[in-house]
């Protein structure tokens, strides 16, 4: 069974960084498709950024230029470092594994708990 759980989230001011981080075990991470998804309150899940399973990557075009996806696959951990970090990205942030790209988002992956992120003006 595929588990997955994040840390690092927190309250930080505008224009500061945070990075978050996505445990697995169950799978190994690099076989598996891979994004972080976010909800603030009152709003629909949206995609934040993703790791295809060919390696390409893509970013929402609210945080293009600001937030990096990586992976340490010794450890099986994914991070999302977020900088110049806006009010705007206040929400809770879900690490997504899929084994293939079109089941990102869906039911047919794993979700962790997911972590608060809250960017005060």
């Amino acid at each position: 069974q595929v588990q997955l759980v994040e840390s690092g989230g927190g309250l930080v001011q505008t224009g500061g960084s945070l990075r978050l981080s996505c445990a697995a075990s169950g799978t190994t991470l690099s076989d598996n498709a891979i994004a972080w998804y976010r909800q603030a309150p009152g709003n629909r899940r949206e995609l934040v950024a993703s790791i295809k399973i060919g390696g390409s990557r893509s970013y929402a075009g609210s945080v293009q230029g600001r937030f990096t996806i990586s992976t340490n696959d010794a450890e099986d951990t994914v991070y999302l470092q977020m900088d110049s970090l806006k009010p705007e990205d206040t929400a809770v942030y879900y690490c997504n594994v899929a084994w293939r790209d079109y089941d990102l988002g869906s039911n047919f992956g794993s979700w962790g708990q997911g972590t608060q992120v809250t960017v005060s003006s």
